[in-house]
């Protein structure tokens, strides 16, 4: 395919929200309140949208009879190019808000820099996006400091998630040969570039959450390759189960 890197690249971007809206998505009905449930659920629409219009554009750019259900939701495993984080399970809401404080971060970042991108469509996406992303941001970094200085209990879980899953936040900044390719070529976005501002973004909010900044210096990675924990394969087989089992079906 000519525009294999551009097709690539694309998914990258959309399997994180892809997957990540899945994931928020399985708390319909389950929040801590009715509107802590509410707010979660559509953020979760939020991202699925955003992943729609990505997809589409996949389609479009890998042409043929391909479209964004064959996209979302007929690849394998390891053709998903998501970051390992997003993929983390769900268990208590401090884990939950931790997961998506630490990707909102980045997400905010990253569009910010995507909007400048000399690919149109790109552009045009995280235009559109950046609105919802700044809303995420600020509901995840408020959660995040009402559960860490909020109960001894909310502290501790909070704190715990905090831990567990800082191991994930360095694959966001690793850069693949196709990240590189697409950055050479003024579409993609060079993470390494605010870097430094996504870990003083997250440390201020924690600090003032009086959550402890983990010290790990081992970090893990492999999501971007398509090499995935446990758990990708199991949201996968709820993800894609109605489109497996009947495929081709017309709403």
């Amino acid at each position: 395919m000519k525009n294999n890197n551009l097709y690539k690249y694309i998914l990258s971007i959309a399997d994180n929200t892809l997957i990540l809206g899945q994931r928020l998505g399985e708390l319909c009905g389950h929040g801590p309140s009715l509107e802590t449930d509410i707010a979660c659920t559509n953020i979760s629409l939020d991202m699925l949208g955003q992943a729609r219009n990505y997809y589409q554009y996949a389609a479009k750019v890998k042409g043929g009879n391909t479209t964004e259900d064959d996209i979302a939701f007929l690849r394998k495993e390891h053709e998903y190019l998501n970051v390992l984080l997003v993929e983390q399970p769900n268990t208590d809401f401090g884990y939950i808000m931790a997961r998506q404080f630490l990707f909102d971060v980045y997400h905010l970042l990253f569009l910010q820099e995507l909007q400048k991108s000399k690919d149109q469509t790109l552009s045009a996406i995280s235009n559109k996006a950046i609105k919802e992303v700044s809303y995420h941001y600020r509901f995840s970094s408020d959660w995040i400091k009402r559960l860490g200085d909020g109960t001894k209990e909310s502290h501790q879980r909070t704190q715990n998630a905090v831990d567990d899953l800082w191991t994930y936040t360095d694959e966001l900044f690793h850069q693949t040969e196709t990240d590189k390719a697409m950055i050479n070529d003024g579409i993609g976005v060079d993470t390494l570039k605010f870097k430094s501002e996504y870990y003083e973004r997250a440390n201020k909010v924690l600090e003032e959450a009086t959550l402890e900044i983990p010290e790990s210096r081992y970090f893990q990675k492999g999501g971007k390759q398509g090499m995935h924990t446990e758990h990708l394969g199991h949201l996968l087989s709820d993800l894609q189960y109605i489109q497996r089992a009947y495929p081709n079906m017309k709403w």
